[in-house]
């Protein structure tokens, strides 16, 4: 229950000046980032934390904090 109420406040962030565009975090997870227009990844689900943490550790550039 603790952390059903800790995920609740957490986020997940893309840092928009530090991304590079790899689409590693999407293809690691499709179902919390996807590459917008500008050829960054952005959120589009925080549900998956584990996945998000997953992806923050495997990113270049740690342009996500979760």
């Amino acid at each position: 229950m603790v952390i059903d109420y800790l995920l609740n406040f957490m986020s997940i962030k893309v840092n928009k000046e530090l991304c590079l565009g790899c689409g590693a975090c999407v293809s690691l997870c499709p179902d919390v980032f996807k590459m917008n227009d500008a050829g960054k990844s952005e959120v589009i689900d925080e549900e998956n934390i584990a996945c998000a943490r997953n992806a923050a550790e495997s990113c270049p550039v740690q342009a996500i904090s979760v």
